[in-house]
């Protein structure tokens, strides 16, 4: 079974939307999908309980509450959205269960300090040291043509971690998440610029070069 986390310790940097989105796009892909939510606040399980019956179905596990115990074990993927505040050996315990990382960061100064601490604690995990999980980032949230923005595509382009795509601050992903669906799921009319900015992340996620 493959394992995809979607962390970083800093809140609200998008993380339920990476993982829903991740989620929805490889059950539309054949693959049997679980999402393990993490986070108290059950936005993955909310959205879950949204979506359409004539949707390919996922599976929910409440992992904040008991871990990964009732996770199905015929899933192919299992997709987990991990907690804001996970440090030391919570954040340890996480990663065990995973072998690739996709780390969201939002454009702002102080999202950008804080992720750079979180992957550095990240590098320093034993798993991670031993290769046996790859990290990548998504600048999200973005709106292009500013100066934010700028900042934050030329550090993540200098930082020691692969930068894989920026996703644009767009209502798509609202609409979305409100009905059960991955942006992936919307009319190609509507979504294809969303489409085109998930492109390298959904070949990333499917390249070897995401797996230990």
């Amino acid at each position: 079974m493959r394992h995809i986390m979607v962390m970083n310790a800093k809140g609200g940097c998008g993380k339920s939307t990476l993982a829903t989105n991740i989620a929805a796009y490889f059950a539309n892909e054949g693959l049997a999908v679980a999402l393990a939510d993490f986070d108290p606040q059950r936005s993955g399980l909310d959205w879950i309980d949204r979506r359409p019956e004539n949707r390919p179905s996922i599976a929910g596990v409440a992992g904040y509450a008991d871990g990964l115990r009732k996770m199905p074990r015929t899933a192919d993927l299992l997709v987990i959205d991990a907690p804001a505040r996970t440090h030391d050996k919570e954040l340890n315990d996480l990663v065990k269960h995973a072998e690739t990382i996709v780390v969201p960061v939002l454009p702002s100064t102080i999202d950008m300090q804080a992720t750079d601490r979180f992957i550095t604690e990240l590098k320093g995990v034993s798993k991670i040291e031993k290769k046996g999980a790859k990290i990548g980032v998504v600048a999200n949230r973005v709106r292009e043509n500013t100066l934010i923005f700028e900042e934050l595509d030329e550090h993540l382009t200098t930082a020691r971690v692969p930068y894989i795509t920026a996703l644009r601050e767009a209502q798509n992903y609202v609409r979305a998440y409100t009905r059960g669906l991955g942006i992936h799921e919307l009319p190609e009319y509507l979504a294809w610029p969303d489409w085109e900015q998930w492109d390298p992340l959904v070949k990333w996620l499917k390249s070897v070069r995401s797996q230990p």
